[in-house]
């Protein structure tokens, strides 16, 4: 039973630390996006 909890413990920290960096992840590209945006924006308004 115990090990069964521990493994359980193992793959939730697992699946939390993969949710976190995902979430970073697709926060960066969107800025990277937004960013691109603006400067082409830019570009084509001077």
């Amino acid at each position: 039973m115990k090990k069964n909890l521990a493994r359980l413990y193992v793959v939730a920290a697992l699946a939390a630390a993969l949710a976190i960096t995902g979430c970073n992840t697709v926060k960066g590209v969107g800025k990277d996006i937004e960013t691109a945006g603006d400067k082409t924006q830019k570009a084509i308004n001077d």
